[in-house]
């Protein structure tokens, strides 16, 4: 067996090579018609990349399902349970081909969030440190909102002819999650994000997009960091 150079090319510390960075959002999910339904996804796995160039450390790939609450229907999703699994089962796959001993898992799906309240578990059927990066989601704003917007702007992934109708909630119910009433009487955070389209509308910032996504990133690095500390 080849003796592997672990010092060679540019890394930040040979120990990240026992760190793995992986995307978790959303493939199958509406975001208003400027949107694509897995933006989520595509925003989930740029951030992951990026901060594994930046750090050297294992790019995994991206979490295919995801979460949603049953009060907030706009796509196709799957259980805890199976979210879960899939999660456990990736990351065994990971650590039995790749050596790996960390991971920091990139979310930007907010559905996903619950899974935090299993990480233990996962942790103890991987026998990995797992690290739950929320950073993008805490940062965007309303679902399709103007954060989300602004980010796909950078990414190349926005219907531009299209932004002008992503504030019709009454169409598009699912921006701001505004025509789910349920999850608005249950979440003051989705509620005010609902009126804030409602009464605001949204727009593009391509400035404000490369900052979200950038501050996303720079958590992910300093998540790494942590774990080449321990």
């Amino acid at each position: 067996m080849a003796e592997l150079r672990y010092r060679a090319g540019k890394i930040r510390d040979p120990g990240v090579h026992k760190i793995g960075i992986i995307a978790l959002g959303s493939h199958l999910e509406n975001h208003g018609p400027a949107l694509p339904i897995d933006t989520d996804a595509k925003i989930a796995a740029h951030i992951a990349f990026q901060s594994s160039l930046q750090t050297g450390a294992k790019f995994l790939g991206i979490i295919f399902p995801a979460y949603e609450l049953d009060e907030i229907d706009h796509g196709i999703h799957v259980s805890l349970d199976e979210l879960k699994e899939n999660v456990i089962e990736t990351l065994n796959s990971a650590k039995k081909f790749l050596n790996i001993e960390k991971v920091v898992i990139v979310n930007a799906h907010g559905g996903n969030i619950p899974l935090v309240t299993e990480l233990w578990d996962i942790e103890d059927k991987t026998g990995l440190s797992i690290t739950f990066n929320n950073k993008v989601i805490s940062s965007e704003g309303p679902h399709g909102g103007s954060g989300e917007l602004s980010m796909a702007k950078v990414l190349g992934i926005i219907n531009e002819d299209e932004v002008v109708n992503q504030a019709n909630v009454d169409e598009y119910e699912e921006v701001g999650l505004h025509g789910f009433k349920k999850a608005r009487e249950n979440d003051p955070n989705i509620e005010n994000g609902a009126i804030d389209i409602e009464e605001n509308g949204v727009y593009v910032d391509e400035v404000y997009g490369e900052r979200l996504l950038t501050l996303a990133i720079n958590t992910v690095i300093l998540d790494v960091e942590k774990l080449l500390d321990f």
